[in-house]
């Protein structure tokens, strides 16, 4: 991680050094949650992304660099609807500068918010910023390890209808002929994966919105309507991939366009999963990749391995020793914790937007300013 902060240090210096004194020479006072969107803000530059369309009449092409600054300021100050942007952007004249309009007259109306977030999403504005982000400071990098989990995103929507599963044609009872052989079973969505490039992965996940169900630490099992949030997080907490999928899919479908993905922006070497990733395909993948898998093993009806497991834990505690391999695996909590943050303090628990693209959008805002915000602590 040295090179990280060495490259991000330069960043920190720029931005107390010179930015914060020249803009509030130009702009007022900056409180603290000015400087945190100025920060996040400069380490983005969110504008450069959007493609340049001079000349056309309409205002709307004009204001999508400064709507781009404020959804991710939104997603900064965990405001949770375009409605209380609006607000804050009317009241904070400060704020209001630091997006890229001079007076409440130049800021344009809600639904040429709603038709821009459109647009963004159209063009996958946001996770293209958050991968340049991640592979310019983080792609020259050897990451110790990357921790993956999902969580589940409720939507303000109806789950969509399931369809019917195509009956396959009964075989005639009785026994099979003499070598007759008896067809193949269908090759599984992992088995598949396997053979396919990262966006034929993607094309065939499951991405509408439907009702998920997770059991939680007290044995209960919660359910929702909505989506299901994958994220490769790196040591220091910092997302590096994310994959949004429906609720019902299972978190083990994902894992390989994940591992897949990640590989295409960082070097890792531990890929750090729970018992859900508990499959030969994705441990074989993952050392494919040129990584070392360290997964929670699930016994499902295996009481003997699990009563051996637990008796080889209490011997290990009564001698006060622990596996390499278990003291590795106690990182993966840092996908937990980027789950939570986002979710409490960059937006991830206000989707109040519709369809899978518009979802990924807002969501992605809250990892891209959640992934700059863990870059500049690694400084601070």
């Amino acid at each position: 991680m040295h090179r990280i902060r060495e490259t991000v240090s330069q960043i920190w210096s720029m931005i107390q050094g010179c930015l914060f004194p020249n803009l509030e020479e130009e702009v007022g006072p900056l409180t603290e949650s000015h400087q945190k969107v100025v920060q996040v803000l400069e380490m983005v530059r969110i504008e450069e992304f959007i493609p340049s369309q001079k000349g056309l009449p309409h205002r709307q092409a004009e204001d999508r660099g400064a709507i781009a600054r404020s959804f991710v300021a939104k997603a900064v100050l965990n405001l949770p609807t375009t409605e209380a942007l609006l607000d804050r952007l009317c009241s904070d004249p400060v704020l209001r500068r630091l997006c890229g309009w001079e007076s409440r007259s130049d800021i344009p109306s809600k639904s040429t918010f709603s038709r821009t977030l459109a647009y963004f999403a159209e063009i996958s504005l946001v996770s293209r910023v958050h991968e340049a982000l991640v592979v310019e400071h983080a792609g020259d990098e050897i990451i110790g390890h990357i921790s993956r989990d999902a969580t589940a995103i409720e939507g303000r929507e109806k789950p969509a209808k399931k369809e019917p599963k195509a009956q396959k044609p009964k075989r005639k009872r009785g026994r099979r002929k003499k070598g007759e052989e008896a067809p193949p079973p269908d090759p599984t969505r992992l088995e598949r994966q396997v053979k396919m490039t990262l966006p034929q992965m993607l094309d065939d996940l499951p991405k509408v919105c439907d009702i998920g169900c997770k059991r939680n630490s007290k044995g209960s099992t919660d359910y929702w309507i909505g989506y299901k949030l994958h994220l490769d997080v790196a040591d220091g907490q910092i997302p590096v991939s994310a994959i949004l999928t429906s609720a019902s899919l299972h978190d083990s479908q994902v894992a390989l366009p994940l591992a897949l993905q990640t590989s295409q922006r960082v070097t890792n070497l531990y890929d750090l999963m729970d018992s859900a990733f508990d499959s030969p395909i994705i441990r074989h993948y993952s050392e494919a990749l040129g990584h070392v898998p360290l997964i929670d093993r699930n016994f499902k009806r295996d009481t003997a391995g699990k009563s051996e497991q637990e008796a080889e834990r209490k011997r290990f505690a009564f001698l006060h020793f622990s596996l390499p391999e278990d003291e590795r695996f106690k990182e993966r909590s840092t996908a937990e914790r980027v789950n939570a943050r986002l979710k409490d303090e960059f937006g991830g628990r206000f989707v109040r937007v519709r369809g899978h693209a518009k979802v990924l959008t807002h969501l992605m805002f809250g990892v891209l300013a959640l992934t700059a915000d863990q870059l500049l602590r690694l400084v601070a």
